[in-house]
């Protein structure tokens, strides 16, 4: 009798456990929740930017961001030097473990980099670049990466 009893409380237990993770799963799967817009959309959505004037705001942004860059770009050597003297002297810290959930680390935020670029480039997004000597974005004409674009960013040194 007692094993009985045992068997229908695991079974019911069991039952309980699956259906939570279907109605988890379908929840997930049946809500169809919008993707994040990006940054400079919802900026111009708060502040109440008209269609037409996004399209020129957009195009002074990408442009100053040029600009910016392209002045940086005679540090870029001495940035990247700091960046792999400190990239080095935390790696000296760290134990073999650490050291491989770091590279690991590195690879996801590499794939996920890579992952949507492809995406976009399926979307036939208009690549960030800057005229024909370069800036953010790279790619044909195009210069270094952005600061969060790619493996040139910081967070790929």
């Amino acid at each position: 009798m007692q094993r009985s009893k045992q068997q229908a409380l695991m079974f019911l237990l069991g039952a309980v456990l699956v259906g939570g993770v279907l109605g988890f799963s379908a929840d997930r799967v049946m809500s169809k929740k919008p993707q994040r817009m990006s940054a400079r959309m919802r900026m111009y959505d708060v502040i109440g930017i008209r269609r037409d004037q996004r399209v020129l705001m957009d195009v002074i942004i990408d442009e100053t961001d040029c600009k910016a860059w392209k002045l940086l770009e005679p540090l870029r050597p001495a940035m990247d030097s700091v960046r792999l003297d400190g990239r080095k002297a935390m790696l000296g810290l760290m134990t073999p473990q650490q050291h491989a959930a770091f590279d690991a680390r590195e690879a996801r935020f590499k794939a996920v980099a890579d992952s949507m670029a492809k995406v976009r480039a399926a979307r036939g997004d208009r690549p960030r670049r800057c005229g024909p000597g370069g800036g953010p974005g790279g790619g044909p004409g195009g210069g270094s990466p952005g600061p969060n674009h790619g493996p040139g960013g910081p967070f790929f040194r």
